[in-house]
């Protein structure tokens, strides 16, 4: 493997959100430790489906998942399978349905839950939650900062060479509460608060780290469907590649390329999407 690299995606936070709300990600854009581009999520913008367009590198037209009650074992190759195929060694702290998708499915609550599989061909460290029972007066969701604490001890007792990271908070605040209101803004700061002191110390174990979103969100909490405020969210990329001119707007079906192509995993053939880093 080239490099090492975490992928963090903090579910459903629209482009003005991660611009407004996140003072540490924006400070380092400020003193050019980070750089941000708009990325655009596909159709559907849904949840699931945005999971296996971004480690697949392609449609969910393509991929089959139309939606978060279509959820099934992927056929397509993928950056889990493609790190393995180059002898790196993967983990995930995620929610089931990258198991699910990437893994086994059905998901079993205790075989999979947290699983740890050298010769896996896929995720060799997993550690997984379900958020079963989640609503608008319940969210479910665990503490974000036990979550990152998670993925740091996994690079520390496994040297991950790809790790994914991804969280609901956010998205189920923004169905709970909508995006212009005081309860979302604090759930953003707490988010950039919590997140802060982690991306220093990937770095400085030699990680590349993006963080970005699945999809936005609009006025009324809602996405899936077609539009700005829930397709469009942002990327800001940790690391020295060089990367498109500021006002580019990325493809979600970049990043699987992008993400192979800095480790030095293979690009499968159905990733026919350009790399956005150089």
């Amino acid at each position: 493997m080239d490099r090492k690299l975490l992928l963090i995606i903090l579910d459903g936070v629209p482009w003005r959100n991660f611009r407004r709300l996140f003072g540490n990600l924006e400070g380092w854009v400020d003193s050019g430790e980070a750089r941000v581009w708009k990325l655009r999520a596909g159709l559907p913008s849904t949840s699931a489906s945005c999971y296996a367009s971004i480690h697949t590198g392609v449609t969910p037209q393509e991929h089959g998942c139309t939606g978060n009650g279509n959820v099934f074992r992927l056929s397509h190759k993928d950056v889990f399978s493609q790190v393995r195929e180059a002898g790196g060694v993967t983990g995930a702290v995620a929610h089931s349905f990258w198991s699910q998708f990437f893994n086994r499915h059905p998901f079993d609550y205790v075989r999979d839950v947290e699983y740890d599989e050298p010769d896996s061909k896929t995720i060799n460290h997993g550690r997984f939650h379900t958020m079963t029972g989640y609503g608008k007066t319940n969210q479910m969701t665990p503490c974000d900062v036990d979550l990152f604490a998670t993925l740091t001890n996994m690079c520390l007792r496994f040297g991950l060479d790809y790790g994914l990271l991804h969280t609901s908070t956010l998205d189920s605040m923004g169905h709970r509460f909508f995006h212009d209101c005081e309860e979302m803004d604090h759930a953003c700061f707490v988010m950039d608060e919590m997140l802060a002191p982690f991306i220093p110390r990937w770095r400085q174990l030699g990680y590349e780290v993006i963080v970005t979103a699945d999809h936005g969100q609009d006025e009324r909490g809602h996405h899936g469907g077609r539009g700005a405020l829930q397709q469009e969210t942002a990327l800001y990329y940790f690391g020295d590649a060089e990367g498109p001119e500021a006002d580019t707007a990325i493809d979600q079906l970049q990043l699987a390329p992008t993400i192979l192509d800095r480790t030095g995993a293979p690009v499968a053939a159905t990733m026919t999407a350009q790399p956005f880093l150089k």
